[in-house]
């Protein structure tokens, strides 16, 4: 066979040429996937050597277009934001979504139809139930922590606890796949309640806490007595400082603390602060999402993610029901129905429902059978959560538990194919892996494939 000497010589320069990307991509301290999948010879020899290696190094260079150019092509990938909706405690699934009335661990309440033919709840959400159709019900959740600490690591982070790392939450990883850090506010907000941290992805992309919706952050205008110019010769003399400390020590984390600092200063100058102020509300939107500081939260996070926010996390604490469960269960939902439920309707009108996905869901679930208090205790076999919005399939049950709500029977849904689903959604892929500090790789899930049928 005669080999073309021009061919040879281009082939041998395109060896050269991605021996170079693979070593420079090698000294690149931050996350990289741009070789996840093998690009062959012959695909790159159809869009030309010069073309990859521009796109490789524009995603390189410019991290915030590669997470846009994923989520466009990623399956799901239509959530824009998310607003986590977090039930500390646990909510237990037979007296809110799942509710089995007239069984020996049904309970005292009711359960009422539907915007949706066969889907019944409590009827306790009579708003949740006029907007079924555009809910996503999962009946099958299943995990093994059954401890508040431990669970709540668990269902923020997609990973158990481990001693040798902190594992960032979600609301952290989409900090740092899809939000800009240059934005004038926070790309994460916890509401009425701290969230699960950044772990090793750097304080840079924890949570910025409200908390009180109520009432605007605290803290954004000058001290007394210091005026702009004072304020930025201090800024310039802080950074001095931690620069030099930076050198002696070698520190990674001034970094993250400087990105943290920019961060307060660009959010105390700017004009989208507004959005946190919920008082320039109509009286009547504020009445329909709830007098309460969950309603108000739901509200202040309709208004963040309007500004550019892409992750709002609102507490609502109280769900660890071990004494009197369904007195104080029914005065939560009475919370939770108008909150959410309005939440949904506010964002539909505003036709930012499909871009925003929504997450209903506490640690775990309660026992079925009700203790000697009238209490349920904690169940992390059976239990439910809610989606909606976000290119989630709309008006649907997903997973069953049997007659007694004791475990599951149709398409259990384990925590690391929660959390694919989650980040396909939101356009992010859940194998990608960071490289923590220690140089160990951490993905967003372990081993969790997405759950195609929850995706419309």
């Amino acid at each position: 066979m005669i080999t073309d000497p021009k061919s040879k010589e281009l082939d041998e320069l395109e060896d050269m040429r991605e021996e170079e990307v693979r070593r420079e991509l090698g000294r690149c301290p931050g996350p990289v996937d741009l070789w996840s999948h093998e690009i062959s010879r012959r695909g790159a020899m159809k869009v030309g050597m010069g073309g990859l290696l521009s796109v490789m190094f524009a995603q390189w260079l410019d991290p915030r277009t590669a997470a846009a150019m994923a989520q466009a092509n990623a399956p799901g990938g239509k959530a824009k934001s998310c607003i986590l909706l977090w039930m500390n405690g646990g909510p237990s699934h037979l007296d809110t979504f799942d509710p089995k009335p007239g069984t020996r661990n049904g309970g005292p309440f009711k359960s009422i139809k539907t915007r949706v033919p066969g889907i019944e709840i409590c009827e306790h959400l009579p708003g949740l139930a006029d907007v079924a159709d555009k809910m996503c019900i999962l009946r099958g959740m299943v995990s093994k922590e059954g401890n508040h600490q431990r669970a709540q690591y668990l269902m923020h982070t997609g990973y158990a606890p481990n001693p040798t790392i902190t594992h960032p939450s979600l609301g952290s990883w989409v900090n740092e796949e899809l939000g800009l850090q240059t934005s004038d506010i926070p790309n994460f907000v916890s509401i009425s309640g701290p969230s699960i941290g950044a772990g090793f992805l750097g304080v840079q992309n924890g949570p910025f806490v409200v908390q009180n919706p109520a009432q605007p952050p605290v803290n954004i205008n000058y001290a007394p007595n210091i005026n702009e110019e004072r304020f930025d010769r201090r800024q310039s003399a802080l950074a001095n400082l931690e620069s030099q400390f930076a050198l002696e020590t070698g520190d990674l984390k001034v970094k993250g603390r400087q990105a943290v600092y920019a961060k307060a200063v660009r959010m105390m100058k700017s004009p989208k602060l507004k959005a946190f102020d919920i008082s320039d509300e109509p009286e009547a939107v504020k009445a329909a999402y709830g007098t309460g500081s969950f309603g108000q939260g739901c509200l202040m996070a309709r208004r963040l993610v309007e500004s550019g926010v892409k992750f709002v996390e609102v507490v609502l604490d109280g769900w660890d029901t071990h004494q009197d469960n369904f007195n104080r269960t029914s005065k939560l939902m009475g919370q939770v129905d108008p909150g959410f439920s309005m939440l949904i309707k506010d964002l539909a009108e505003r036709n930012l429902l499909d871009s925003t996905l929504i997450i209903w869901m506490g640690e775990f679930g309660r026992t079925p059978v009700i203790n000697g208090n009238e209490g349920r205790d904690h169940f992390p076999s059976a239990w439910n959560a809610v989606m909606a919005g976000g290119g989630v399939r709309k008006g649907i049950v997903h997973g069953q538990t049997d007659s007694d709500g004791m475990k599951v029977v149709e398409n259990p849904i384990a925590v690391p194919n929660f959390f694919a689903t989650v980040s396909s959604l939101l356009g992010m892929n859940p194998e990608k892996s960071f490289m923590t500090p220690v140089g160990r790789p951490i993905a967003i899930t372990e081993l969790g494939k997405p759950i195609r049928d929850l995706m419309a």
